[in-house]
């Protein structure tokens, strides 16, 4: 039910059904991070649900509106201010968009790794696409801000962090900053960031799953066993933190040259300038 919410959210049209997808999704991974039978797992658990309840219920009463309005569900029909906004807003927390990313960290931490990897990647795809539904109607200047404060904060709030899963979950938000940036731009790169994103998270979480590192000092003694899969590791860092000629430089160095071509040069400065403390604790 998991992989069919996901599903039922990006093929429907009718918010409704939409609504309905993430509400599956929600009520499919609560169980999975709550398996371990732990305090802080139970803990990441009641996070997620009121988190998640708390942007759905947003949601359904942003459509709602909007329907009431305007006499349409249409997921592309949103046209009234006072519901994109509450929508961009439902979206982002979904998402963990800074400033409303405070139970991502926590929630990676309380659950597993595999677990972990599942809220960072595939909990993301629902959202990102309703997003890209309704990006004709999304005000450009709420998701510029909104892509600023994440990339500067998923910098910053990652610098001092020991533990691991809390350094991909700061890794995450900084992404999604840049994932909001491209939104402004064309549906185009959002899909090219949000797959590199996808790809380099997934790559990450399975080397850590592989070694089973919890903390940067697991990780450190378990690299002279596995030169191999340090390399790797390496490099996908390098990919995430978006250093040339890796991969994770092209999504970047594509928004980072459109906000220049619409001479949005502060702005493409401040993000460039917000990878720097991503690479340092990378």
């Amino acid at each position: 039910s998991l992989t069919l919410g996901t599903i039922i959210t990006i093929s429907s049209s009718h918010w409704l059904l939409a609504w309905a997808g993430l509400e599956m999704n929600t009520l499919a991974i609560i169980p999975i991070i709550s398996k371990q039978h732990h305090p802080r797992a139970t803990e990441a658990a009641t996070k997620y649900f009121l988190i998640q309840a708390t942007a759905s219920a947003l949601i359904l009463f942003a459509s709602t509106m909007n329907a009431w309005k305007t006499g349409q569900w249409n997921i592309s029909q949103l046209s009234t201010p006072e519901s994109t906004t509450m929508m961009t807003l439902a979206l982002a927390m979904k998402l963990g968009v800074a400033p409303l990313h405070f139970w991502l960290p926590e929630v990676l931490q309380g659950a597993s790794l595999p677990t972990a990897l599942v809220i960072s990647t595939w909990q993301k795809i629902a959202p990102t696409s309703l997003l890209l539904l309704t990006i004709n109607s999304l005000n450009n200047n709420t998701l510029i801000i909104l892509g600023l404060t994440s990339a500067l904060l998923g910098g910053w709030l990652g610098l001092n962090q020991t533990q691991i899963r809390k350094t991909m979950a700061f890794s995450s938000i900084a992404h999604m900053g840049w994932l909001l940036m491209a939104l402004t731009i064309s549906p185009n790169i959002t899909l090219i960031t949000l797959i590199t994103y996808l790809l380099l998270t997934t790559a990450m979480f399975f080397t850590l799953i592989s070694t089973t590192s919890k903390t940067l000092t697991d990780l450190g003694t378990t690299s002279p066993s596995t030169p191999t899969l340090l390399t790797t590791t390496m490099m996908t860092l390098m990919s995430l933190g978006g250093l040339p000629p890796l991969t994770g430089f092209m999504p970047k160095w594509l928004i980072l040259s459109e906000l220049t071509t619409n001479n949005l040069i502060l702005i493409s400065t401040t993000m460039a300038l917000s990878t720097l403390p991503s690479l340092f604790f990378y």
